[in-house]
């Protein structure tokens, strides 16, 4: 762990993904954690991610809702087990006792109140089904036939000149494109 990352984590009050399987959290390989992404340290024995799972910028995993507590002098807690090959869209909530079957995509900025099963594509607020994943990935198939498709060199980690950027500004100036 580099101490410089462990030491902004500390700073902002955040728990690094190796601090939380140190206090039980279970994960699998390939974990893509994005920034802001809370995996909840108060009851993070209870979450379970498995391979190749990917969480973007500020998505919420909840083992606990305290919204009985007062109420009920008791906080409710449950479960979040999460599959493979799975990605949580940025600012998307999963609340407890929530399970995501294999090949799960979950639609930016949903909230997961129930589970689901292996090969959905789910979005909203509560979340629903809104396809199939295999449906949904060959319709993007379908879609890149037509569409500027861009490698590394046009990221961040990869050569990206201003020429590249201008590239893409113009390519994209109406519709969607895809990076490696």
């Amino acid at each position: 762990m580099n101490i410089i990352k462990e030491i902004l984590y500390r700073i902002r009050g955040e728990y690094t993904t190796e601090k939380l399987i140190s206090m039980g959290m279970k994960v699998g390989q390939n974990f893509g954690r994005l920034h802001g992404v809370i995996l909840d340290p108060s009851h993070c024995w209870l979450i379970e991610i498995g391979d190749n799972v990917t969480m973007a910028p500020r998505v919420h995993v909840l083992c606990h809702d305290a919204s009985t507590k007062v109420h009920l002098g008791y906080t409710k807690i449950g479960r979040v087990k999460i599959g493979n090959n799975v990605f949580i869209g940025a600012e998307s909530v999963i609340m407890p006792n929530v399970m995501l079957g294999d090949n799960v995509i979950v639609g930016a900025n949903s909230t997961v109140t129930k589970s689901f099963p292996d090969n959905v594509v789910i979005a909203g607020s509560p979340a629903k089904i809104i396809a199939k994943t295999d449906e949904y990935l060959q319709k993007q198939k379908e879609q890149m036939k037509f569409a500027p498709c861009y490698d590394e060199d046009y990221t961040l980690r990869g050569n990206l000149t201003e020429e590249k950027k201008q590239q893409m500004q113009q390519e994209l100036e109406d519709k969607i494109g895809y990076v490696d």
